[in-house]
């Protein structure tokens, strides 16, 4: 997990130490911008927030004073909409990780508006923050006794027929049951009669959507989050991702040279249209420069993850999507009980108010 510089902050008459980060994630563990976008822009005109550690249960303390980039990670971000201007008077940039799935009709996921609603928030954030902006995410990958592998390329083809233009990416990740026990727990709770991928299920599927990508013309880029295997047409994703934070905001000289970027002029061409080749990792900003950048991993996550270095300021057991195969709560009653003391103390340092 990434460490992060250490500023003081005075709380309370009382002086204590917050990590300040310059790339914040909101967040792999709760659905920030959906049910606490008010919160948390409040807690960054306060200028910090307090995280519990879910592993050992130590408070800690986040401040937002060196804050330039926001990752938001949702299922229903369209409370953003509101906020935005917010980050651009503050000179933050952000991108937002998008779960738009479709599992209305099998109920996996009753918390969460209508699908052609969310379609249209994709639209609406996009139109806001500009193409690149919102990356659509399929994620997870279901297997059901009702759903099967026919039946989630019809799905996903439906919404991919829908995002053209909106949207330059697909990242998806196969349900891995038996890894989370939360998952098994809550889909057995819930009487989900799942199944578990195979590999020649998974292999069979990334190359049906490869093709299917080719077929409608979508030309979009096909990633797994956080998968072993390699598949060919698809890539390793990044969710906290350099490159594309490098291309939304090359201009923010700060984070650059926290990332490690070096921005040059494209090559010229000589008298006989060459040039020197770019390297291999070029970066193409698309206004006569391009970039590269160091290596920027956090090397504390999950084994086959590629995210950057970020800080999650979310909390476990606070999203109330009651979607049937969630990770992030131990079970729903967990969840409704936190978000009702989050109610009772809207504005307090930590989401759950506590």
């Amino acid at each position: 997990m990434a460490t992060w510089k250490h500023t003081d902050l005075t709380i309370d008459g009382r002086l204590v130490k917050a990590q300040a980060p310059i790339i914040v994630s909101a967040s792999r563990s709760t659905d920030i911008p959906a049910f606490y976008a008010d919160w948390f822009f409040k807690r960054l005109e306060i200028g910090y927030s307090a995280w519990t550690n879910p592993f050992n249960g130590v408070k800690s303390y986040v401040s937002y004073d060196k804050t330039r980039f926001i990752i938001f990670w949702s299922k229903n971000p369209r409370p953003l909409l509101t906020h935005l201007d917010e980050l651009k008077e503050r000179g933050i940039g952000c991108y937002i990780q998008y779960s738009l799935n479709d599992y209305e009709e099998e109920r996996l996921e009753r918390g969460v508006p209508l699908l052609a609603v969310r379609i249209d928030t994709f639209k609406r954030l996009v139109d806001a923050l500009g193409f690149g902006s919102v990356v659509w995410r399929f994620d997870p990958l279901m297997l059901t006794d009702d759903i099967d592998i026919d039946k989630l390329l019809k799905k996903i083809e439906n919404i991919g027929d829908q995002l053209i233009g909106y949207t330059e990416k697909l990242v998806f990740s196969f349900a891995d049951i038996a890894l989370y026990r939360k998952v098994k727990s809550n889909l057995e709770a819930n009487g989900v009669p799942y199944h578990e991928w195979t590999e020649e299920q998974m292999i069979d599927f990334a190359n049906r959507l490869v093709d299917l990508n080719k077929r409608k013309g979508w030309n979009y880029k096909l990633a797994t989050c956080g998968e072993k295997g390699r598949y060919p047409g698809v890539e390793p994703n990044h969710c906290i991702d350099d490159e594309l934070i490098i291309r939304r905001a090359y201009h923010d000289k700060e984070l650059m040279t926290f990332l490690k970027a070096d921005i040059k002029p494209m090559p010229e061409q000589d008298l006989f249209g060459e040039s020197e080749p770019l390297p291999e990792d070029a970066i193409i900003l698309g206004n006569g420069q391009y970039a590269t950048r160091g290596d920027n991993r956090d090397k504390g996550q999950r084994e086959f993850c590629g995210c950057m270095k970020s800080k999650d300021i979310g909390q476990y057991n606070t999203c109330i999507h009651m979607c049937e195969y969630c990770y992030a709560n131990t079970s729903k009653q967990s969840a409704a009980a936190n978000y009702k003391c989050h109610r009772e103390n809207p504005w307090g340092e930590t989401i759950t108010g506590k």
